[in-house]
């Protein structure tokens, strides 16, 4: 329990979490201006949600984190018309676990004490537990570990065994409600990737050719969505004998444009020169990312050019409400 007691950080957070409709730029926005407000320690995670520090503005305003939380729920809702569910605990993962949940409006609260936390997290199926994946949940139900509050029951050393040594002592801490993680201010993610795999070895250049156009388009979208722009782009390449090819090329300027990310993949695919090469997976990733109204854009009297780039947020919004409705017409499959 000791040990327990100084691994906690005794820290209140709030999870904001928007569940109306609207451009996700635009929330994001939106929260981080109303976080903002109330302290500075505020962590961005796109496209509708926020992670603030407000242990500082429980001493400075007076108030407990649950009237801080409430406050930032009125303050969205009659400034911006936004409703949204808040989750509050004290660290950044309990805070996130009891945000995702729940009706517009509702202000969820995790008291900061072995009781409730325990009261919280071990009625929950072990996938819902923060840093645990389909995989890892797999290994622990495959041993009867089907819930969190079996896994915190189960002996540290019996988690090393099933996950590794690291992930076994996180997955132990976490299912316990420890987390050691610090609220990040406005952490931009620093990369955005995306991979395509061949269910056999890929020969044909123009199939490969339409994956890189695919998940050109996939990344674009996420970046404009994240309010980000990249100044690099990176192609790895995975041949049949397991080996791989990795090449890097800095764009021509800051861009979540999708011809610009698609025509740069293109080249980084002709340069390596594969001809017959057997591939299995192509990975693309957008690497150095930056806020876009930090970035500059280069003039061009390019009409055509001008008029993609105004079009790419409509798209992507009917994209985001209709998957699979709109996209490059060279992807089109009759």
């Amino acid at each position: 329990m000791a040990l327990q007691s100084r691994k906690r950080r005794v820290i209140e957070m709030a999870v904001v979490y928007v569940r109306t409709p609207g451009p996700p730029w635009e929330t994001w926005e939106i929260l981080l201006r109303v976080l903002g407000d109330v302290t500075p320690v505020v962590e961005a995670l796109p496209p509708n949600a926020a992670l603030a520090d407000v242990s500082g503005s429980v001493r400075y305003f007076g108030r407990d984190p649950v009237e801080i939380a409430r406050l930032v729920r009125v303050r969205t809702l009659a400034l911006y018309g936004l409703d949204c569910v808040v989750g509050v605990a004290s660290n950044p993962m309990l805070a996130r676990m009891a945000g995702q949940h729940g009706p517009p409006g509702a202000v969820r609260h995790v008291p900061d004490t072995p009781q409730a936390i325990a009261g919280f997290l071990n009625p929950k199926p072990v996938v819902a537990l923060y840093g645990v994946g389909p995989k890892a949940a797999r290994a622990l139900c495959g041993y009867g570990l089907d819930s969190i509050g079996k896994v915190a029951g189960a002996p540290e050393a019996t988690l090393q065994r099933i996950l590794g040594a690291k992930t076994g002592r996180l997955v132990h801490e976490r299912a316990r409600g420890v987390d050691g993680t610090r609220v990040v201010p406005r952490a931009p993610r620093g990369s955005a990737g995306a991979e395509r795999r061949f269910g056999r070895h890929e020969v044909d250049e123009s199939v490969r050719r339409g994956a890189l156009l695919e998940l050109a388009v996939d990344i674009g979208r996420r970046l404009r969505a994240d309010a980000q722009v990249a100044r690099a782009l990176t192609l790895t390449v995975r041949y049949a004998d397991r080996s791989t090819t990795t090449r890097t090329r800095a764009l021509p300027e800051p861009t979540a444009h999708t011809p610009l990310l698609a025509g740069t993949a293109q080249a980084l695919h002709d340069a390596l020169g594969l001809q017959r090469a057997r591939v299995t997976a192509l990975s693309l990733r957008a690497e150095d990312l930056m806020t876009a109204r930090l970035s500059s854009q280069q003039l061009t009297f390019d009409r055509q050019t001008e008029s993609a780039r105004l079009l790419e947020p409509v798209l992507d919004r009917i994209a985001t409400r209709w998957p699979g409705a709109v996209g490059p017409a060279t992807l089109v499959r009759s």
